[in-house]
């Protein structure tokens, strides 16, 4: 079974940068796309970031150029770098690993853009 736990959120001013981390246990991360997901307040979930098992990454419109997906097979985490924050990235960020047949997720970890 595979388990994941993301740390890295917080509390950060507007423009600031968070580093998010995402531990596997339990399966190689080398199989799995990766992929970050955030839910704010009253919203749906939605994806932000994705890195297929190949190497293929794509963002979110509204993340592109501020937010950076990557990973360290080695380690078994998945990153998310995320840069020139604003208020309404304000969310809980869940990292999940999938392949056709499976998908997992993280708890999630808290991020808030405030001054």
């Amino acid at each position: 079974q595979v388990q994941l736990v993301e740390s890295g959120g917080g509390l950060v001013q507007p423009g600031g940068s968070l580093r998010l981390s995402c531990v596997a246990s339990g399966s190689a991360l080398g199989l799995y796309t990766t992929a970050w997901y955030r839910q704010a307040p009253g919203k749906q979930r939605e994806m932000v970031a994705v890195e297929t098992s190949g190497g293929s990454i794509s963002y979110k419109d509204f993340v592109k150029g501020r937010f950076i997906i990557s990973r360290d097979n080695a380690k078994n985490t998945v990153y998310l770098q995320m840069n020139s924050l604003k208020p309404e990235d304000t969310a809980v960020y869940c990292c999940n690993l999938a392949t056709k047949y499976d998908s997992y997720w993280g708890q999630g970890t808290q991020v808030t853009v405030s001054s």
